[in-house]
C-alpha cells in the first residue's frame, strides 16, 4: 500500500503525545536514543501492519528510500533493524497502547449522531460499562532462530485474553500468556483486579465457574453467560411463562465441596424449535428485560469479530518472528492499529449518521488504498469525508442490510402484554453469523 501524508499525520497526531510520554521509561530501560528508537521503532511495526510490507528487508529500503509514516529517510542496515525487533522492549509499545486508549474513549464520547443498539443504549442506562471477554490462542512459533530449533514443530505462540468494550469496540485490556493450552479461569483474578462496580461483563462458558461468579456478584458486577447443558437447578420465582418465553429465578449449585449456592436468573428463549438459555446475575427483569438479555450476549460476537479482524486482516496469524520480544512487539501494535481503525470506523458512522454495527472495518481498512490515490491525485484530503462521500459508496464501506430492522421488545414481562403471539425474536445464532 502507497503512504499518503493525511494517513500519516493522523496517526502522528494521535501517538506523539503518548510516545512522549514514554522517555523517561525508555530511559529507565537502559535504552539509548540512537537511530533506532522508540518513535521509528513503532513507525516501523505499524508502516509493516498497515502497507502490507513483506518483512523487515523490504522495510530496510523503504526507510532507505522514503521514510515513512513521520519518520524521513534514514540508512540502517537490515541487521541492525533486525536486532532491534528482538531486543526492543516490548512494554514500551504496550504503554503507548494503553495511553492511547483514554483518548480514543474521549473522542468516541463526543460523537452524538451515530445511534446504538437498543439493547445497548437501554443497558446503558442501568450500568456505566458493558464490557466482553473472552481468550484467543495464537498461531504457531517460527522456528528461525536458533534458540527455537528445538521447539518442536506446531507449537503455538501463546494466548491472549482480550476485553473489549461492547459500546466503543475499544479493547479495555490484554493480557498476554506464553502457555497455549492456559485455561480461562487462569484470568479470573486478572479480571476481578479489572472490573469496578456497575459493570456488565459478557462472558462464554470458558468463564463457568461459581467461585467466579460470587467473587463479581460480592464485587458489585453483574455478568450475562450460557447454561451448560443439563444443569441441575431448583425455580425460586417465574416471571415469565410462555410459549416462546421463559423467565425464572433459579437456585444453582449444590454447596457440596464448598462450591457457593448461586441465586440467577435463567432466560430461555424459544427460536423455531430450539430454545437458548441465558444466565444472568440480573435478578430484576426491570434492569434487563429478557429480550434484552438475548440481544445483548448476541452481541458479545462483537470479540470474536475484534479477533477475526487482528488475525486475518491485521496479519496477527501471520507471525514475523519466533522471538517472544518479537510477537509482543506485533501484538500490541496489531491491537494498537485495530484501535486506530475502530476510531476511524466510528467517525465514518458519526459523520452518515449510522449504528457503528453497519461500517466495515475491513472496507475501511482495503479503501485505504484509494483514499490514498485520491490523495495524491489531489481529489481527496480527509479520509472520513472521502468514505462517506456518497460517490464512493462502491467501495462497500457500508454494509447491505440482509435482514429487516426488527423493534427490541423491551418490556420487562412480554407474557402479560397483549399480543404477544405475535411477538418475533431473531435467531441469535443466525443473527451472529449475519452481523
Amino acid at each position: 500500500m502507497i503512504e499518503s501524508e493525511a494517513m500519516a499525520s493522523h496517526l502522528q497526531e494521535l501517538l506523539s503525545p503518548a510516545i512522549f510520554n514514554q522517555q523517561a521509561l525508555f530511559r529507565q530501560l537502559g535504552m539509548r536514543n540512537r537511530i533506532l528508537n522508540l518513535p521509528l521503532m513503532l513507525a516501523a511495526v505499524l508502516t509493516l501492519l498497515w502497507r502490507n510490507v513483506p518483512g523487515v528487508q523490504e522495510l530496510t529500503r523503504l526507510l532507505h528510500k522514503e521514510g515513512f509514516l513521520w519518520v524521513e529517510a534514514t540508512k540502517v542496515t537490515q541487521k541492525a533493524l533486525s536486532k532491534r525487533f528482538l531486543t526492543f522492549p516490548a512494554i514500551l509499545f504496550e504503554k503507548v497502547f494503553k495511553e492511547l486508549l483514554p483518548h480514543l474513549q474521549q473522542q468516541w464520547n463526543s460523537r452524538q449522531k451515530r445511534p446504538l443498539p437498543d439493547s445497548v443504549s437501554f443497558a446503558l442506562s442501568h450500568f456505566k460499562k458493558i464490557w466482553i471477554v473472552d481468550g484467543s490462542t495464537l498461531e504457531a512459533l517460527f522456528r528461525k532462530l536458533k534458540s527455537l530449533e528445538e521447539v518442536p514443530p506446531g507449537t503455538l505462540a501463546g494466548k491472549i485474553v482480550t476485553v473489549i468494550d461492547l459500546a466503543t469496540r475499544l479493547p479495555v485490556e490484554i493480557w498476554l500468556t506464553t502457555k497455549a493450552s492456559r485455561s480461562d479461569v487462569k484470568f479470573e483474578q486478572d479480571i476481578l483486579n479489572l472490573v469496578s462496580a456497575n459493570t456488565l461483563l459478557l462472558l462464554d462458558r470458558g468463564f463457568y465457574h461459581f467461585h467466579f461468579w460470587q467473587q463479581l456478584i460480592e464485587q458489585k458486577v453483574d455478568f450475562i453467560t450460557r447454561i451448560k447443558k443439563g444443569a441441575s437447578f431448583q425455580v425460586k420465582e417465574v416471571f415469565s411463562n410462555s410459549y416462546a418465553l421463559r423467565d425464572r429465578l433459579i437456585i444453582l449449585g449444590c454447596g457440596k465441596n464448598n462450591t457457593p449456592v448461586l441465586t440467577l436468573r435463567l432466560v430461555e428463549i424459544r427460536s423455531k424449535k430450539q430454545w437458548h438459555s441465558y444466565l444472568t446475575s440480573v435478578l430484576e427483569p426491570t434492569i434487563l428485560p429478557p429480550y434484552v438479555v438475548a440481544d445483548l450476549y448476541r452481541r458479545r460476537w462483537r470479540i470474536e469479530q475484534a479477533f477475526n479482524t487482528v488475525k486475518r486482516l491485521l496479519d496477527l496469524s501471520y507471525l514475523w518472528t519466533g522471538s517472544i520480544n518479537g510477537i509482543q512487539l506485533q501484538i500490541w501494535a496489531t491491537w494498537l492499529f485495530y484501535a486506530v481503525l475502530v476510531d476511524l470506523g466510528d467517525s465514518v458512522a458519526e459523520e452518515l449518521s449510522l449504528p457503528f454495527e453497519q461500517i466495515s472495518l475491513e472496507m475501511i481498512y482495503r479503501g485505504l488504498y484509494h483514499f490514498n490515490v485520491a490523495y495524491n491525485k489531489g481529489k481527496a484530503t480527509d479520509p472520513v469525508r472521502y468514505f462517506s462521500d456518497p460517490n464512493n459508496q462502491d467501495l462497500g464501506i457500508v454494509k447491505r442490510k440482509r435482514k429487516p430492522n426488527i423493534k427490541l421488545i423491551v418490556a420487562p414481562f412480554p407474557d402479560r402484554q397483549r399480543g404477544q403471539e405475535n411477538f418475533f425474536f431473531q435467531n441469535p445464532l443466525t443473527s451472529c453469523s449475519s452481523a
